[in-house]
């Protein structure tokens, strides 16, 4: 049987960033890989990013978001069919920062899946940083993920203090009690460990931490219509002006409360990669991307957002 470990976490925790280096390592274990890319909205920029480990040990494929849930769980569902044919030792599944974790055990107990797979691994990325005031259904979202998790992973711990980090443990448990579920952390149970310093020995314990029968309490809420995304392309900013205009984004109540901008915007023959979160900005130039930059929250104003992406706003919101 095929194993399936799902990487999950919120919205711009960076489970990207944690696949490819958990897929590097599978793939030196000698392991035939595909990722499972299922974002939320029509358009992938994470597809983009993992293009580089496209090889013989490691395919990459997609689920386009949007159309309801009933849709989305049809077309997870059809693809893993799909997929069973092709002989991977391992999926590595990244679901969208707004998932919910019964649609992917409920896929996997249906007939021909139940046969073909089988769930390995469910690994959950935490921003160490994660803002102290989230929205309701971020917060069961938060308990949701981190209630099946084998294992905890916070990321971007070097850049917060050792308080930050324990204040976001706490968020963990007050979300996980809140929902009911019996779970409950010490620091030493999350892996805090700087990325760039994860060891061979890291990476084989996570490849076998397993996951939890988790029971937790059920939020009656319809993830599309509590979260939206919003799509820009052919934008032509330059780096300080994408810059300055993210910062206004998440400054400016009127916009929404935005979670996540992230995509590419053209410079030059090459392109500049965009992930930003309220807690920071992240930026690089790289050879490979697509015109777009998406932003993604709550009780979005897509026209007073897009003031800030052209240069109507910058540098003048009030």
């Amino acid at each position: 049987m095929t194993k399936i470990d799902l990487i999950t976490g919120f919205l711009g925790a960076g489970k990207t960033e944690f696949i490819k280096k958990y897929a590097h390592f599978l793939m030196e274990q000698g392991e035939h890989i595909c990722i499972l890319e299922n974002d939320f909205g029509a358009v992938n920029v994470d597809m983009v990013l993992l293009h580089d480990l496209l090889g013989k040990k490691c395919d990459l494929e997609m689920i386009i978001g949007g159309d309801g849930s009933q849709a989305h769980k049809r077309r997870f569902r059809t693809k893993l069919i799909a997929m069973g044919m092709k002989g991977y030792d391992r999926v590595l599944m990244e679901p969208s920062g707004i998932f919910d974790m019964d649609e992917f055990f409920d896929a996997l107990y249906e007939e021909p899946l139940d046969q073909w797979y089988q769930a390995e691994n469910i690994i959950t990325i935490v921003d160490a940083g994660l803002a102290d005031h989230i929205s309701e259904a971020s917060e069961y979202l938060l308990a949701s993920e981190t209630a099946y998790a084998g294992k905890v992973i916070f990321s971007k711990c070097q850049n917060v203090t050792p308080d930050k980090a324990a204040g976001t443990l706490a968020q963990v448990n007050s979300a996980l009690e809140k929902y009911h579920c019996q779970r409950k952390f010490e620091l030493e149970d999350i892996l805090t460990r700087d990325w760039n310093d994860l060891t061979t020995e890291d990476f084989v314990k996570l490849q076998s931490c397993g996951y939890v029968h988790a029971d937790i309490g059920r939020m009656p809420v319809d993830f599309e219509k509590a979260y939206g995304s919003h799509f820009f392309f052919g934008l032509r900013l330059s780096a300080a002006e994408l810059m300055a205009g993210c910062a206004g984004i998440f400054k400016d109540p009127a916009c929404g409360n935005v979670i996540r901008i992230k995509g590419f915007v053209q410079e030059g023959d090459a392109y500049r990669e965009i992930n930003a979160t309220r807690e920071g900005t992240e930026t690089k130039l790289i050879s490979v991307g697509q015109e777009v930059l998406i932003v993604i929250g709550e009780s979005l104003n897509k026209d007073r957002i897009e003031g800030y992406l052209t240069n109507e706003r910058n540098g003048s919101a009030k």
